[in-house]
C-alpha cells in the first residue's frame, strides 16, 4: 500500500462487538441458579445504595444538575425524592449502589463490581415503564431487570476473564460502561445494528484511568466512577437509538484502534506485549456464568480482597483485645492481586483511601472485633492513633498457592492468613480464611447473613412496617419477577 494514501475499506465490526451484541439479543437464561441468585442481587444491591444515603459525601452529588427541573416519567432514584432524566438518573443510582465499596464483587485477571451495571438497566427500566404505562402498554416487569443484570454480569465478568485492564492503567469500569450499554440498548428496544454501533462508542471513548484507586491518589472518585460508567451507557445507548452510525473497527483498527491505543504495553514497563496478547482473550462462551458465581460481600464492607484478612482478624480479636500494648508485629499471609491493589503503607488520606488498605482492614477489626462503613470516616480515625500504630507492626507477605488458586477456576479463592506476635516471644495461631463468606463455596451459609443485612439496609431509609414488606417481596420469586418496574420503584421511592 502507498504510504501516501490509506485503503477506505470498511470493515465489518469486530467480532467481539458482535459476540455481545448476538448475545444480548438472542440468548434464553434457562439456569434456575442464575434467576434465583440475580434476585439475591438485586436485593442486595438496592440496600447498598440505601445505606449510603447515610453519609452526605455521597448525597452531595445526587439530584438534577439544575436545581427544579421537573422530568416527566422522570426515573426514580432509590431512598431519595428524585425523578431524572434516565441518564443523570443512571449516574445517580450507580453512585449510591458503589459508594460504601459493599456490593457484589467479581475476582478474576481484572475485578470489577457487576452490580454497578443497576444504575443504567434501573434507570431506563423505570423510565420507560412509566412512559409505556402512560401510553396504555404494558411495562417491563422486574424479571426483565433481573435478565439485563444476569447479562450485564456475563459480559463484563466474562471479559475480565483473562483480560486485565488494570495491567494496562485502565479502570474496570470500562466493562461496567460496556456492559450498561449492552442492556440499555435491550431495553430501549435496539436492533442488532443499533446494538452494534453503541458498543462500538463505549470502546471508542477515552477510558477512565486507575489513578484514583492507587496510593498516593486514591480518592471518592472511585465511588462515582461506576455511576459515571452507567450513565454514559445510557447516552450512548440513547445516540446510537437515533440512527447514528458506528466504528466498526473500533477494536482492531491499525494504530486507531482500542487494542493498539490502550491495549498493548504493559503498564509499569511500558513495553510492548507479546502479540497474541494485545487483544481480548474470550475463552467462554456467554451464558449465565458470571452471575451463578457471583461474590457476595455479606461481612464488611472492604474491599474483597480484604475480606478474609478482616475475618481472619475477627476471629484473632477475642485473642488480642487484652494484649493490644504488647504486639510486637502481625503478619499477612496474601496473594498477588491483594499487594498490588490494596497493600499500601504511609498517611491514610480519606475514607476511600482506607478502604482500599489491607493493613487498615486488618487492624480495625483486630482492635473492636468488626468493620463498618462508619470505621473509614475520618473522625474515627483520628480518634483511634492505635490503627496507625499497628499498620506500622505489619509485615505482608505472598503465598504462591493463594495467588495461583486465585485464577484456578474451580477454586477462586481469595485467600488470607493473619497472625499476632507478642513481645514476650508468644504468638497467635495462624489464621487463614481462603473463601469469604458470599462466595460459591459459601454461598448457603451467606444467604441468611445477606438477607439481614439487606433489613439493617432498609432501616436506614424506611420505617419497619416497609421494610418487612419489601423483604417479604423478595422472598418471593415468582411475585417479584411479575410485579411492573414501575410499581416497584416506587416502593423504594421517599
Amino acid at each position: 500500500m502507498s504510504s501516501t494514501f490509506d485503503l477506505n475499506e470498511r470493515p465489518d465490526y469486530d467480532e467481539v462487538l458482535q459476540k455481545i451484541a448476538d448475545y444480548v439479543l438472542t440468548y434464553e437464561i434457562t439456569s434456575e441458579e442464575a434467576w434465583n441468585t440475580a434476585r439475591y442481587c438485586l436485593m442486595d444491591t438496592l440496600g447498598c445504595g440505601l445505606l449510603a444515603l447515610r453519609f452526605p459525601e455521597c448525597t452531595k452529588h445526587l439530584g438534577p444538575i439544575v436545581e427544579g427541573t421537573t422530568v416527566p416519567h422522570g426515573a426514580r432514584v432509590p431512598g431519595t425524592p428524585y425523578r431524572l432524566d434516565p441518564v443523570k438518573a443512571a449516574w445517580d443510582i450507580g453512585c449510591i449502589v458503589r459508594w460504601l465499596d459493599y456490593n457484589d464483587t467479581w475476582l478474576a485477571a481484572e475485578w470489577g463490581h457487576p452490580s454497578d451495571n443497576l444504575g443504567a438497566i434501573l434507570a431506563v427500566a423505570d423510565h420507560l415503564s412509566q412512559k409505556r404505562v402512560a401510553e396504555g402498554k404494558d411495562p417491563f416487569k422486574v424479571k426483565d431487570l433481573l435478565e439485563a443484570m444476569i447479562m450485564a454480569h456475563e459480559i463484563q465478568g466474562v471479559l475480565a476473564l483473562e483480560n486485565s485492564f488494570n495491567r494496562v492503567g485502565l479502570d474496570h469500569v470500562v466493562l461496567v460502561k460496556v456492559a450498561s450499554t449492552a442492556v440499555a440498548a435491550k431495553l430501549m428496544g435496539a436492533n442488532r445494528q443499533q446494538m452494534l454501533s453503541a458498543l462500538s462508542h463505549a470502546w471508542v471513548d477515552g477510558q477512565s484511568l486507575r489513578t484514583y484507586r492507587h496510593a498516593p491518589n486514591a480518592g471518592s472518585r472511585k465511588s462515582w466512577a461506576a455511576g459515571d460508567a452507567t450513565s454514559r451507557a445510557v447516552r450512548l445507548a440513547d445516540i446510537a437509538m437515533r440512527g447514528e452510525m458506528g466504528i466498526p473497527g473500533v477494536l482492531t483498527a491499525p494504530q486507531w484502534g482500542f487494542y493498539d491505543v490502550l491495549f498493548s504495553k504493559t503498564n509499569k514497563d511500558q513495553k510492548l506485549k507479546p502479540e497474541g496478547q494485545r487483544e481480548f482473550s474470550i475463552s467462554q462462551e456467554f451464558g449465565s456464568y458470571v452471575m451463578e458465581n457471583i461474590l457476595f460481600k455479606v461481612s464488611f464492607p472492604a474491599e474483597f480482597h480484604a475480606q478474609t484478612a478482616a475475618e481472619a482478624a475477627v476471629t484473632l480479636h477475642p485473642q488480642v483485645r487484652d494484649r493490644l500494648d504488647s504486639i510486637d508485629r502481625i503478619v499477612i499471609t496474601t496473594h498477588e492481586s491483594a499487594i498490588r491493589i490494596i497493600s499500601k503503607v504511609g498517611k491514610l488520606a480519606n475514607a476511600a483511601d482506607r478502604d482500599h488498605c489491607l493493613q487498615y482492614m486488618t487492624a480495625v477489626p483486630l482492635i473492636f472485633g468488626n468493620l463498618t462503613a462508619d470505621h473509614y470516616e475520618d473522625s474515627f480515625h483520628e480518634a483511634n492513633p492505635l490503627i496507625d500504630v499497628l499498620r506500622d507492626r505489619m509485615e505482608v507477605v505472598e503465598e504462591e498457592r493463594y495467588t495461583r488458586e486465585y485464577l484456578e477456576a474451580d477454586k477462586r479463592s481469595i485467600a488470607n492468613a493473619v497472625q499476632v506476635f507478642f513481645s514476650d516471644g508468644t504468638s497467635t495461631e495462624k489464621v487463614e480464611v481462603e473463601y469469604p463468606l458470599g462466595h460459591r463455596r459459601r454461598r448457603d451459609e451467606a444467604i441468611s447473613e445477606l438477607r439481614s443485612k439487606f433489613h439493617r439496609n432498609l432501616g436506614a431509609c424506611f420505617p419497619q412496617a416497609r421494610s418487612l414488606a419489601l423483604l417479604e417481596l423478595f422472598e418471593d420469586q415468582g411475585k417479584l419477577e411479575q410485579t411492573n418496574v414501575a410499581n416497584f420503584v416506587t416502593e423504594f421511592a421517599r
